[in-house]
């Protein structure tokens, strides 16, 4: 028995969607980080029981350390994004966490700079909070080994093509850290949207939107760019027909990013029949319901999308391009200096 609501919320579940393509399905995925983290910061007596805890979030992450504040004791404070919408400040206000949600900005690089110089202000004037650091601090890949442990329980020796937005790099990078260790045979597959500098796209600018948590325009340490063995990247009106396509053949109801994601493992899992392709659903649909589902006769047959198959990020082009990565290093825009081992590795 669960003896935390977050507990139950960060439990996957893993389904078959079709031979050889498997969903790891979420309600919130970051629960799974924010909980592990936060109990490593007590155990070890980074922080105590009553401290305040700050981090920046576009949404997700800001839900998931409000659920491990409220599960451990501690205070919250989030520097929130322009795309926290209202069903979320609610959530946090009841939960008691304080949000402090940046105005309208021309653009995702404004948007993300703000929020970092405003938590640096946070804690020049508070210096007793600890900040998170979910994009940097690689305490955020703990709470990943146990569902790498379910994972492997689950698909046993199966080679396995993992796809999945990268945002952070925590949960990609740590499931790919943890099964490899279990020697497990894993080739890790990024997905992107266009405009992030994270793989290198931020040279070509999505019409529509950019696919929340899963791009950056700036350098996240907690990216270990060395996993990946290839990387899509897809714009708003390819991810919207991806999950469009989820929701009707598959009736997973899944963010954008899932959209993203699914269009991607079903092209791995086409070019090598012989190995099973798992996809990450990191949270439901409910924040996309206007902006993805209510527009679902607009998407486009996802067998008539294809992705162009490219050498060098200064090939991409929309809606889809993919590309061999094979364990580059970062683009000079994403170079972290901070960044440090997996721990427990």
């Amino acid at each position: 028995m669960d003896e935390h609501i977050s507990e139950a919320i960060g439990r996957p579940d893993l389904i078959r969607l079709d031979d050889g393509l498997l969903c790891l399905r979420f309600e919130t995925m970051k629960v799974v980080s924010a909980l592990a983290a936060v109990r490593h910061l007590l155990d070890t007596g980074a922080v105590r029981r009553g401290d305040t805890l700050v981090d920046s979030s576009s949404g997700i992450y800001a839900y998931a350390l409000a659920l491990a504040c409220h599960r451990y004791g501690m205070r919250c404070h989030i520097v929130g994004s322009t795309t926290v919408d209202r069903t979320l400040r609610a959530q946090l206000d009841v939960l008691g966490a304080h949000l402090e949600q940046m105005p309208p900005s021309s653009s995702l690089k404004l948007d993300q700079n703000r929020r970092v110089a405003r938590v640096r202000e946070i804690l020049r004037q508070h210096p007793d909070y600890h900040w998170m650091r979910q994009y940097h601090d690689d305490v955020h890949y703990l709470g990943y080994e146990a569902v790498a442990e379910q994972i492997h329980d689950r698909i046993g020796g199966d080679s396995l093509t993992f796809v999945g937005g990268v945002g952070s790099g925590a949960s990609t990078g740590a499931l790919t850290h943890y099964l490899r260790k279990r020697a497990v045979d894993v080739r890790l597959v990024g997905v992107q949207p266009f405009g992030s500098v994270t793989f290198g796209s931020d040279h070509v600018a999505d019409p529509e939107i950019i696919i929340a948590g899963i791009g950056s325009s700036i350098p996240f340490g907690n990216v270990r760019h060395d996993l990946y063995d290839t990387v899509h990247w897809l714009a708003f009106d390819a991810a919207l027909a991806g999950n469009v396509d989820l929701l009707r053949r598959h009736a997973v109801f899944a963010g954008l990013s899932t959209g993203a994601a699914y269009l991607a493992a079903r092209w791995e899992r086409r070019e090598e029949p012989a190995r099973t392709a798992l996809f990450l659903a990191a949270d439901t649909g409910h924040r996309y319901v206007d902006t993805v589902f209510a527009r679902h006769r607009e998407a486009a047959r996802i067998e008539d999308l294809a992705p162009r198959t490219v050498t060098g990020t200064d090939e991409l082009s929309l809606p889809w391009s993919r590309m061999h990565w094979a364990g580059s290093p970062a683009p000079e825009a994403a170079l972290f200096a901070g960044r440090r081992t997996v721990p427990g590795s």
